[in-house]
């Protein structure tokens, strides 16, 4: 006796029953009904991607209508007329390939014999792929189908519905049939696994949903593979590595992967489609996470790279893929297409499109920001504080006797009790313009007077360093710790935005001395440079003028005296922006900040910086 002959798993558990199709319900309780309720059409059209249970679906249906056994719609499979189709050589069941019998004359053939009789009460006749037929052979099937023999039932099957002739559509019911969801077709795949005892382990299921993409006899079809082989050569991991090169914009590594790729043998065009498809459910994780087709793990890890890359990003990603298939059609050499592809998603500044630009402003964006939170105004406040501790121009009582600020265990500036005395002399305000004309000076005893305050109540914490007109000019410390804690805020909107990534140096040669990150900076900062220059009046009593420079001129630091420079230690390298994407930055910004700014004339920021004060003649 001899064993029987080995069936692959798509054909040993194929559907034999309404109950175990799966993924298709809409189908099966539309058709269950209709035999159960003997209002069977006389044509039917299944649609659907490959292997969702069309022509099974079919078969279930011919075994339904001549079954003698028929339960609530659903035939038992044991009578003789189930078993008969089941093996294949019932009379009352005739299939037609399309594909391979599109003539006329096939057509003509089964035509004919629609009209003869069989032993069963109903006739089927399943034409798959039906959008294959030639159009001399639709029309021949169009005939019949207007007047079909009453015991005659057509069932067509087809992957393109478009393709099907709109008159042969309309004379049938028509039921598109779906890709199964990574959920069902993983209890499916689990459940052979468990009966066919092929002990296929758990991480190698995953990878036969995963490329089973949908479809319930793709995925037994790797299974079977799987069982047979032991392990099964991932696919997947090509893409995954071009995708983490993407992440890191790494064109070495993108094009190390796609190399690899084609020595396994693999087709560019398949590459760039599977990719596609990952970039997508990327894209879907980010946007609409509930339509990824994939595993958990698999959908977390998709949506990890998605985060990584951005959604700006992925659109253009699939935008220049897509595009890169459509020149694969015509190109000599496919894979030097996608490589090229690839270099313009990880080199944007090799390419012109305007998305691509988009791109290099916002990565410039990203880093001037990172580079901002390293040298903006809480470093510059902590910066300031530590010099002034070292210079004794913050902590501890100053020569003029006002109350100074010491920092605290959380970084902040607080007042300081004074050490000789009950009073403390809190900076003036700001004297306006009028009274720097012709108001008349302040007696001692009249400034000792106002100077005393009670020292229970914390000095108004405004002012940062003494507001009071001095000859000299205030030190670097006092520059830093009065530009961190209150200065920059008090800047027009255009001025902060170009100020804000540099900061103060030195002060040298009757100016202080600002740095900025590059020479393109340094320009577009000098044209609002007058703005800074009153703001830095206003605080400080006096006109202090700037002198701004690129950060790689600022001079070396100094030991000697208390305007010697003390610069931050410097942010970790990374890539400088070029001279192009710092201006379309700055011009960014600038629209940010409300557009183009009327430059105002002396008189007029004179009057804005000391509010009350008139104009003289």
């Amino acid at each position: 006796m001899t064993d029987a002959p080995f069936q692959s798993l798509y054909r040993r558990y194929r559907p034999q029953r309404f109950s175990e199709i799966v993924g298709q319900d809409h189908v099966v309780l539309a058709l269950r009904n209709a035999v159960r309720d003997q209002k069977v059409a006389h044509a039917y059209l299944f649609s659907g991607p490959r292997g969702t249970g069309k022509t099974s679906a079919a078969r279930i249906l011919a075994k339904a209508l001549n079954c003698d056994g028929l339960a609530d719609g659903e035939p038992d499979g044991t009578c003789d007329s189930c078993v008969r189709i089941q093996q294949g050589n019932s009379l009352d069941v005739h299939e037609l390939d399309a594909a391979s019998n599109n003539g006329v004359e096939a057509m003509r053939d089964l035509v004919s014999r629609t009209a003869l009789g069989s032993p069963g009460r109903w006739k089927v006749y399943i034409v798959d792929e039906v959008h294959m037929l030639s159009t001399a052979a639709s029309n021949a099937l169009l005939k019949t189908l207007e007047e079909p023999p009453a015991h005659v039932v057509f069932v067509l099957a087809t992957t393109d519905p478009q393709k099907v002739l709109p008159t042969i559509r309309s004379r049938t019911q028509h039921f598109e049939f779906r890709l199964l969801s990574p959920e069902l077709l993983g209890t499916l795949v689990h459940q052979i696994n468990s009966a066919a005892n092929l002990h296929v382990p758990e991480e190698a299921l995953d990878l036969v949903v995963r490329r089973g993409r949908g479809s319930a006899r793709d995925a037994l079809s790797v299974l079977d593979q799987v069982a047979a082989a032991g392990i099964i050569d991932d696919e997947h991991e090509v893409i995954d590595e071009i995708t983490e090169a993407l992440c890191e914009r790494d064109t070495g590594r993108a094009l190390v992967a796609v190399a690899e790729a084609m020595v396994s043998g693999r087709d560019a065009q398949r590459v760039a489609v599977d990719l596609l498809e990952y970039l997508r459910n990327g894209f879907l994780a980010l946007m609409a996470k509930q339509l990824v087709a994939l595993p958990d793990n698999a959908a977390a890890h998709v949506e990890q790279q998605a985060r990584r890359l951005g959604p700006a990003a992925l659109v253009r990603a699939m935008e220049v893929i897509g595009e890169g298939l459509q020149d694969m059609r015509d190109s000599p050499e496919p894979r030097v297409t996608l490589e090229v592809a690839l270099v313009r998603l990880t080199k944007p500044e090799l390419d012109t499109d305007p998305a691509a630009i988009l791109q290099r402003v916002e990565r410039l964006e990203s880093g001037l920001s990172a580079n901002g939170r390293q040298d903006g105004p809480a470093n510059s406040r902590q910066d300031g504080s530590a010099n002034g501790r070292s210079s004794g121009a913050v902590t501890g009582r100053s020569n003029d006797g006002a109350t100074s600020r010491r920092a605290d265990s959380s970084g902040q500036g607080v007042p300081t009790p004074p050490t000789s005395d009950d009073t403390v002399q809190p900076p003036p305000s700001r004297p306006s313009l009028g009274a720097l004309r012709k108001g008349p000076a302040p007696t001692t005893e009249t400034a000792e007077a106002d100077a005393t305050v009670d020292v229970t109540k914390p000095p108004a914490p405004e002012p940062m360093a003494s507001s009071k007109p001095s000859a000299e000019l205030p030190t670097r410390d006092q520059l830093v710790q009065a530009w961190g804690d209150s200065l920059i805020e008090q800047l027009p909107q255009r001025a902060r935005s170009r100020f804000r990534t540099g900061h103060f140096v030195a002060v040298e040669d009757g100016k202080a001395v600002f740095a900025l990150p590059n020479s393109v900076h340094r320009d577009r900062c000098e044209e609002v440079r007058t703005e800074v220059e009153v703001v830095l009046r206003s605080h400080f009593g006096r006109h202090v003028p700037l002198r701004l420079i690129v950060e790689s001129d600022a001079p070396a630091r100094s030991s000697s005296g208390a305007n010697s420079v003390d610069r931050p230690n410097p942010p970790p390298q990374q890539a400088q922006p070029s001279d192009s994407e710092e201006e379309e930055h700055i011009e960014l910004m600038d629209t940010v900040a409300g557009g183009p700014m009327k430059v105002a004339s002396s008189e007029e920021r004179l009057l804005r910086a000391f509010p009350g004060a008139e104009e003289m003649s």
